[in-house]
């Protein structure tokens, strides 16, 4: 069984081989208007200013629970305290699905429950629709997607990571998907009182072509990222929480003793490209800034050279552990090799601080993980950039009736209430004693239930970024205090919490970038061979593209203050 595991991997944790963790907090950021008109019908740019304005649903901040800790800085909501059952609030009184049924193509991760489990059933019997899912394989999910989007065979709604929206399928987006605006913009939300509660940022993400197409996951806007660290070993031997990449050197030296297998860390180029303020490589947009007067692209940075320089001599020094020099560490759980302490630090998703933590509370009491504060690379503040306030969206087909839509929107205004609600524990956990039981306040997950509720119904809509851990109350309150404290030095880049749809052309313009960037840490390549590789990146159209983001910035203005 697992401890308070809501509903497998959350749609956040799929982001962390990508590190894209992105705002939950509502603004009133400017965004940028279509590239050539605002007329709707372009298939690139963005769509802002007033034309976005007029798209957005009011945000009406949802007051069904309290969380333990609010929002700060753009972190998550803490929930600390221990769940009661009977104290559980209802953010949906009636049904508001009319019976109909509905076909949703979803990534999936792991083994697809059967199609007629009790989650489901249940599920279906709160909402008053009847889902069909189509899970797919989350791994080859993009190929799939493309051959779905290009058919006329189109489910009533196809979920799109932000990660997938490459090459046509932004395009296809604008053309294959219903606009929801009549049905979710300005007050016409407030017919589905937990998408209004979704933050105003996450919604301005959702504008495709000129429409509000997509139901948002909204998420901090801070590094989805984190150092991640043995806090018990740490404390042991007396090692000092390192505060710039010196005094992580030294640490680095002094920890690892190759002869009995214990090296200082993974591979570190995330927390190096923090520690020398490099823009955001997660999403086109974002590795853009305006630096006096001219955009430049995070590629052409000194910093950005810096951090790979600095990753290099991590691996040189051979503080490294062997997994990530052969580069398994991307491919293999690194979990129980942090257990047994052969590695002290590692960058992950942030939600591993908690899982780790579950797994090992019985086997080794002892054993404590935490999260370093990211540093500057010389000791002072470090400079930390945005991520996106959404990344994962679901689309309702174009050629859906309003039932269907209307059906969609009653699914999407269940699965975003807010922890601490009925909705929300039958989305993340399923049926009480059948999916889970509930001890001392804290929910286990049945082996029935990590079979049955696994990340479907998530993948529609999601409420605010909630962080919530009954089990690890230090966990859950380490998790946002970190996140607060990051807030307080995240930047927000250019083209912050826009939805652009660069021309097609530039599509694999910076595709060999990463891999790249991993052989010269490892030595396989040198610096020179990244500074080749953005010359070449200028020439065959890099210059052009800048030029492109130029015109959006010169007609419309920055997106970030």
């Amino acid at each position: 069984m697992t401890p308070n595991a809501a509903s497998g991997p959350s749609r956040r944790s799929f982001l962390a081989s990508t590190a894209v963790a992105t705002a939950a907090m509502a603004g009133g950021v400017p965004l940028l208007s279509a590239c050539g008109g605002s007329d709707g019908g372009s298939r690139e740019g963005t769509t802002s200013g007033k034309d976005a304005e007029k798209l957005l649903p009011a945000y009406v901040a949802g007051s069904v629970v309290t969380p333990d800790i609010p929002s700060k800085n753009g972190s998550a909501v803490g929930f600390t305290s221990k769940l009661d059952l009977a104290d559980l609030k209802t953010s949906v009184p009636q049904k508001l699905g009319k019976g109909g049924e509905i076909t949703v193509m979803s990534p999936f991760w792991g083994s697809p429950p059967k199609e007629d489990n009790a989650y489901y059933r249940a599920m279906n019997d709160l909402v008053g629709v009847d889902v069909v899912w189509q899970n797919q394989d989350g791994n080859t999910y993009d190929q799939k997607l493309g051959a779905v989007l290009a058919s006329s065979e189109v489910p009533d709604v196809v979920v799109v990571p932000g990660w997938n929206m490459t090459g046509k399928i932004p395009s296809a987006i604008i053309g294959k998907f219903a606009d929801l605006g009549p049905y979710l913009s300005g007050d016409a939300v407030k017919e589905y009182p937990n998408l209004a509660a979704i933050p105003t940022d996450a919604w301005r993400r959702s504008i495709f072509g000129g429409k509000l197409l997509g139901l948002p996951m909204p998420s901090s806007y801070v590094s989805g990222i984190v150092p991640l660290y043995r806090r018990d070993v740490f404390e042991k031997e007396g090692y000092e929480v390192p505060r710039s990449c010196d005094e992580f050197m030294a640490f680095a030296k002094d920890a690892t003793n190759a002869r009995a297998k214990r090296w200082a860390c993974l591979d570190m180029k995330w927390t190096a490209f923090n520690a020398f303020g490099v823009l955001s490589g997660n999403e086109k947009s974002l590795g853009w800034n305006q630096v006096d007067g001219k955009l430049v692209y995070r590629a052409e940075t000194d910093e950005y050279l810096e951090a790979l320089e600095w990753t290099r001599k991590l691996f040189a020094a051979g503080v490294v552990h062997p997994d990530a020099k052969l580069g398994k560490s991307n491919a293999a759980d690194p979990g129980p090799k942090f257990a047994a302490g052969e590695f002290l630090v590692y960058n992950q998703d942030i939600s591993q601080w908690w899982s780790r933590t579950a797994e090992q509370a019985t086997q080794n009491p002892e054993f404590r993980i935490w999260g370093m504060d990211f540093f500057g690379h010389d000791g002072g503040e470090p400079t930390l950039w945005a991520q996106n306030p959404a990344s994962i969206f679901a689309f309702v087909n174009k050629k859906a009736s309003k039932s269907v839509i209307r059906d969609v929107l009653a699914v999407a205004n269940v699965t975003a209430a807010p922890y601490g609600t009925k909705e929300y524990m039958a989305t993340n956990y399923g049926v009480e004693g059948t999916h889970y039981t509930v001890e001392d306040g804290v929910p286990t997950k049945t082996d029935q239930g990590n079979i049955d509720v696994m990340n479907a119904y998530v993948m529609v809509a999601s409420p605010a970024a909630t962080i919530a851990h009954p089990d690890f109350p230090e966990v859950a309150k380490g998790q946002v205090e970190w996140q607060q404290r990051t807030g307080a030095v995240t930047r927000k880049p250019t083209f912050y919490g826009m939805q652009i749809v660069e021309p097609a052309r530039y599509t694999n313009l910076s595709n060999d970038f990463e891999q790249l960037e991993d052989d010269i840490v490892r030595g396989r390549k040198k610096i020179g061979d990244m500074q080749q590789a953005v010359s070449d990146w200028k020439s065959k159209g890099g210059d052009k593209l800048r030029d492109w983001y130029q015109k959006l910035l010169d007609e419309n203005g920055p997106a970030a203050g």
